[in-house]
């Protein structure tokens, strides 16, 4: 065997002998008898395997070419274009490939495109695939030179396999997900570079595995306002994109969402309370534990602005969530359980830490989202409090976060006052009595006629005020004049949910 049939046998090539050992010879003639045969032969190969990858994983749009396995998992429609000063309209066909670390679209093309219409590609097929990829409008797009199928070669990818939010990886198209909607946004409109107008909204999509923000672009960006949380749905030939170094799933002209009669669960993974640090960004679940009234301020801009803050409670420890913009007019009282994702931890009142929602945040009330179809999302995936709400649903009770049993309803709403970013009003947490969250029924009014002792910091003063002990707040009734920042003792017996002091020192 010869130099140049050595080096070709172990090439791993769909180019033939032959044309290996021509375009040896004309190498050996541009470099002017600089190579010899061996020298030539070996160039070649190595310009042949030039832009070999191993997955498609391994696939990025700076690549000039590449050259890789994988099989088809969907053939879209032949689509007719006009060519700027030609006669003949464009063809092309998009096709999703995958293998066992990713998909990507293939684009054929005229009369490609025609041979793909017309039946000589079937989905399962293995292909051997070189071509130009590039970051296409739906992402990760690679224009097709030559294909064919690899007989020999296995990829263990099943066909018309929908994906999970933990699966999902950058550049991924036709993704088809089903999950619970968690939250939905307002539609905004922006203006394009040629004048025209865009319109796009976002909703939150959780499943079993985790949670993904999806962007709806124009046309689909109405499905926002009718989609309710607890919906039960699936995202149909989205496309995955990075933004802000975290994986977005969005849906173009070609994708929809359509709501599905199935349970679907969630189940929030959220970071201790306790553990959370200053600067960090965090997912917190627990139960609201008290609820202020919503404060409305002037921004340097003259613009208005408004925030309320909650206080949430895990089995760990409690922190102040500030809820900015939109989310301060979210429906939130005490005893509910909620799921606040992507927090930022910052320097709160009297240097305790409190986390602060933004636009960036997102605020889940866990027991709004039953629906029919749906099942409740809340960690273990019961449901979030008994409220008599739709099958599916199962009460975990306030032990669910807090780790004390089950919980009763809430005792009632806070009506207090502005606090200036403070704890606000308690729910009825009664020290030494046992009663979280006060009692149901007639365990209502032995609590009420028990007397209690409170010891904490006035954070509020006027009618009521508002004592916080670092764990907990309480509404307490009382003339004693008092300042902010005074530690106090209250005794007394608790009415209507509020402490009604007889003794403050």
């Amino acid at each position: 065997m010869g130099a140049i049939e050595e080096v070709y046998a172990d090439l791993d090539t769909d180019v033939s002998e032959d044309e290996f050992r021509e375009a040896v010879e004309q190498k050996v003639e541009q470099m002017g008898g600089l190579a010899d045969e061996e020298t030539a032969a070996m160039l070649i190969a190595h310009e042949l395997n030039e832009g070999e990858v191993d997955t498609v994983a391994d696939i990025e749009p700076g690549m000039d070419e590449v050259k890789f396995l994988a099989k088809v998992v969907s053939i879209g429609e032949l689509r007719t274009f006009e060519r700027d000063g030609e006669d003949e309209d464009g063809r092309v066909v998009n096709v999703e490939a995958a293998d066992e670390t990713g998909t990507v679209r293939l684009a054929f093309w005229d009369e490609q495109a025609a041979s793909v219409a017309e039946g000589q590609l079937e989905e399962g097929q293995v292909l051997r695939i070189a071509g130009r990829p590039k970051d296409g409008y739906n992402g990760l797009e690679v224009s097709v030179d030559k294909a064919e199928p690899d007989e020999d070669a296995e990829i263990d990818v099943d066909l018309g396999e929908g994906s999970t939010v933990d699966a999902l990886t950058m550049g991924q198209s036709d993704v088809n997900v089903r999950g619970i909607v968690l939250e939905t946004d307002s539609i905004r409109t922006f203006d394009r570079d040629d004048g025209s107008e865009g319109k796009v909204s976002n909703f939150l999509l959780g499943d079993e595995t985790g949670r993904v923000r999806v962007t709806m672009w124009d046309d689909r960006a109405d499905r926002a306002e009718e989609l309710d949380p607890g919906t039960a749905v699936e995202v149909v030939d989205g496309y995955v994109r990075e933004r802000e170094g975290d994986l977005e799933l969005h849906v173009g002209d070609r994708g929809a969402v359509d709501e599905i009669d199935e349970t679907v669960e969630f189940t929030p993974e959220a970071d201790a309370i306790d553990a959370v640090e200053m600067d960090q960004v965090v997912d917190l679940a627990g139960v609201v534990r008290s609820a202020d009234p919503k404060r409305t301020f002037d921004r340097d801009d003259g613009s208005e602005g408004q925030v309320r803050n909650i206080r949430v409670q895990d089995d760990t420890g409690d922190i102040r969530v500030a809820l900015w913009g939109e989310k301060a007019d979210k429906e939130i009282a005490p005893g509910d359980e909620v799921f606040v994702a992507d927090a930022e931890i910052q320097d709160g009142w009297q240097d305790d830490l409190e986390a602060s929602a933004g636009w960036q945040s997102t605020v889940v009330v866990l027991d709004e989202n039953t629906g029919a179809g749906s099942a409740a999302p809340s960690p273990g995936g019961a449901g979030a409090g008994d409220d008599g709400g739709s099958d599916g649903s199962e009460s975990a009770g306030l032990g669910a976060f807090t780790g004390d049993g089950d919980g009763g309803d809430d005792g009632g709403e806070s009506d207090a006052g502005d606090a200036g970013g403070s704890g606000g009003a308690d729910t009825g947490a009664s020290t030494g009595s046992g009663a979280a969250g006060g009692a149901a029924d007639g365990g209502a009014a032995a609590a009420a006629a028990e007397e209690v002792e409170f010891t904490g910091t006035v954070v509020q003063t006027g009618d009521p005020v508002i004592l916080d002990d670092g764990q907990e707040t309480m509404q307490v009734e009382t003339e004693a004049a008092l300042t902010l920042g005074q530690e106090v003792t209250a005794r007394g017996a608790m009415v209507d949910d509020r402490l009604d002091a007889d003794d403050v020192f």
